[in-house]
């Protein structure tokens, strides 16, 4: 099916990529202007350890590196190693202050740029074969150039870099350790999940590719038949994720037995975290989870400027465990460790499944009736920025309640809690949807209101559908993005459902209206997920 709105996609997906990117570039040059010339000497410093190096990739690829080695390491010694890609569109020079505190107390560090990306060589392939061979011939470099140990590798990256190293795990079973920073499990369902486009997303990695690195052919068709709506395309565009995801290769990394540490935050708009909480309970080796508030990668962005930081101290207790073999005690805790949006502090669980263990039905008894094509003011925010605002100032995305025009958005409240609700996990909204036209867009938030009725947004989700027979009513279960966020006492929730978001490209044509009813025989309903008191 052709995208409803042709000539209206590429305005958007271009007003969207010049203020998205605007900020990308300037922090992309702030990086960039420390990164060593071409003709920067090999070693920088002899008391440092540090030499930057053309480590040879898949197909003899040329790929820019640094190493950094223990100080005084001496030949003939064996030190554990820690191979690290490159985040999307960053220099190589990303790791350095993560390096050097991992080889101060003992390893071998090598990071690399991704293939396609600055001044390595090659197409960006996005994770694919490409990618993972050059991370097993970076690690083929390091053990026969640096004093590195053959039996006690590890890996790890934030974004790009966190996927690389998954995959790579389910190919080089020589890796025995992975710390995967804000990371994908899944590709298609991060940016394509409820069928639906994460353009914002979709157009920052596009735009940043292009300002930093070179795209392959196949790259910019995928992205331009995915952001074009191209539905003739959709089964092509799957597998083309299917084979970048590490999901794909679970069964591989299950059987090599890698310690896997997986690190997100709640409100991560590229990679949400409902995909990692997946993957996470399937994997069968040494495993951690850890989420925290914020958006992309912004967890773990003090740390990459030496300032302290969780994620990583983390990721060097994690490699230190499984790799030198420190009784460190990060194998005692429990393994699921979460930090609430609303309080500071950890919360320990066995598992995913026993986050949110206890759940509350909110019923949504009445029937309502939007019109499409209009975003009521009921949104996700912007990639990146609202969900900092959240992290470090408590602010996120808003709406008031009362506000919202009910002709574009369906609304239903909860009476006032009597005590304070500890949502945690996974919501799950399940409604009969009828539409006008047969194929639709709608986007659900759950809202924490207050006694004025601004609402702050706790999670959303968006959910597209094709191939409907107008006026034929179906059923619709939506996950939410998955979260942790406490309602104080005497606050409502509320459910809102609208059809227009900034984040997402919406498939509604132009007039669709869509029908939210409660069947007797199959009431509508979300279900909350609960930390028990």
């Amino acid at each position: 099916m052709r995208d409803p709105h042709p000539f209206l996609r590429p305005l958007a997906a271009g007003a969207v990529s010049t203020a998205l990117l605007a900020g990308a570039a300037l922090g992309s040059a702030h990086v960039a202007h420390a990164a060593p010339p071409p003709s920067a000497p090999a070693a920088v410093s002899a008391s440092s350890g540090v030499r930057f190096v053309d480590i040879p990739g898949d197909g003899g690829t040329v790929l820019k590196a640094n190493v950094v080695t223990p100080e005084g390491a001496r030949p003939g010694a064996r030190h554990p190693v820690v191979v690290l890609p490159t985040s999307w569109a960053v220099p190589q020079i990303e790791y350095l202050a993560q390096a050097k505190k991992l080889a101060d107390t003992g390893y071998v560090v090598v990071s690399y740029n991704s293939r396609g990306f600055w001044q390595s060589g090659g197409e960006i392939e996005v994770g694919g074969p490409e990618d993972i061979a050059d991370a097993s011939r970076v690690i083929d470099w390091t053990l026969e150039n640096t004093p590195s140990d053959p039996d006690k590798v590890g890996m790890a990256g934030v974004s790009y870099g966190a996927g690389i190293s998954l995959l790579a795990a389910g190919h080089d079973k020589r890796i025995k350790a992975v710390a995967a920073l804000s990371g994908w499990s899944d590709l298609v369902g991060s940016i394509y999940s409820g069928r639906t486009q994460h353009v914002q997303a979709a157009a920052l990695l596009g735009g940043a590719g292009e300002l930093t690195g070179r795209p392959s052919a196949e790259l910019r068709q995928v992205l331009k038949d995915f952001l074009g709506s191209n539905l003739d395309q959709e089964d092509e565009m799957v597998a083309w994720g299917a084979k970048r995801s590490p999901v794909t290769y679970l069964d591989r990394i299950n059987a090599h037995g890698t310690a896997v540490f997986l690190a997100n935050a709640w409100g991560d708009t590229i990679f949400p975290p409902n995909g990692y909480a997946a993957f996470y309970e399937k994997l069968k080796g040494p495993k951690r989870l850890e989420f925290r508030p914020g958006d992309h990668a912004t967890a773990e962005v003090t740390g990459l400027l030496g300032l302290p930081n969780d994620t990583w101290s983390h990721t060097r207790r994690w490699f230190d465990h499984h790799l030198k073999g420190e009784r460190n005690g990060i194998d005692q805790e429990q393994p699921v460790q979460l930090r609430s949006r609303s309080t500071d502090g950890y919360e320990g669980y066995p598992d995913w499944k026993s986050v949110g263990a206890a759940r509350r039905t909110m019923e949504l008894a009445d029937t309502h009736t939007v019109r499409a094509n209009v975003d009521s003011g009921a949104n996700g925010g912007t990639v990146l920025l609202s969900n900092a605002l959240d992290q470090f100032l408590k602010l996120p995305p808003t709406a008031s309640i009362p506000l919202l025009p009910r002709r574009y958005a369906a609304v239903w409240q909860s009476p006032r809690a009597e005590r304070p609700q500890r949502v945690r996990g996974t919501a799950k909204l399940h409604t009969t949807v009828t539409g006008t036209k047969e194929s639709g867009t709608l986007v659900a938030y759950l809202y924490d209101v207050g006694p004025l009725g601004l609402g702050k947004l706790v999670s959303s989700a968006p959910y597209t559908f094709h191939g409907k027979t107008p006026g034929e009513p179906f059923a619709v279960d939506l996950e939410l993005f998955s979260t942790a966020y406490d309602v104080p006492a005497g606050h409502r929730l509320a459910l809102v459902v609208d059809t227009v978001d900034p984040l997402y490209v919406e498939h509604n044509p132009t007039g669709a209206q869509l029908t939210f009813s409660s069947p007797r025989t199959d009431p509508s309903y979300v279900s909350i997920p609960l930390r028990e008191q």
